[in-house]
Order: C-alpha cells, then structure tokens, then sequence
C-alpha cells in the first residue's frame, strides 16, 4: 500500500524565520533556508501538523 503524502505549503511572506516549526517538527521535515522555512524530507511527515499549530504568524498550510 502507497503512502499518501501531505501537501505543506509555506506562505514566504508571513515567515519570519522564527524556527519554531522546525523545532517541534518530530521527523525533521523541516529547515531553515535563510531566514524561511523549507520543506527538507516530506516522506518523512507524519502528519501530525505541530508546524502548522506551533506557527506564531500563520505561514504554514498542511494539508493531509
């Protein structure tokens, strides 16, 4: 049976390089390119969506 991926988008623009998502992330599917966040590995997400409550300013969408 085939995994179904999520879809996580990344609004730039309200990002402000905080960190904290990738920070709660479990399996370490994000990281920080610059001052925005990035997607590094998302076979690895569990959806779990603790990037998408954590973040302070809104700028992270998961869709399972």
């Amino acid at each position: 049976m085939e995994k179904k991926l999520p879809t996580i988008e990344i609004v730039e623009k309200y990002c402000k390089g905080c960190h904290i998502c990738v920070e709660f992330c479990p399996t370490k599917v994000l990281e920080m390119k610059g001052f925005v966040v990035a997607v590094k590995n998302l076979e690895a997400c569990i959806k779990c969506m603790q990037c998408e409550l954590r973040c302070p300013d809104f700028a992270i969408k998961v869709t399972p």
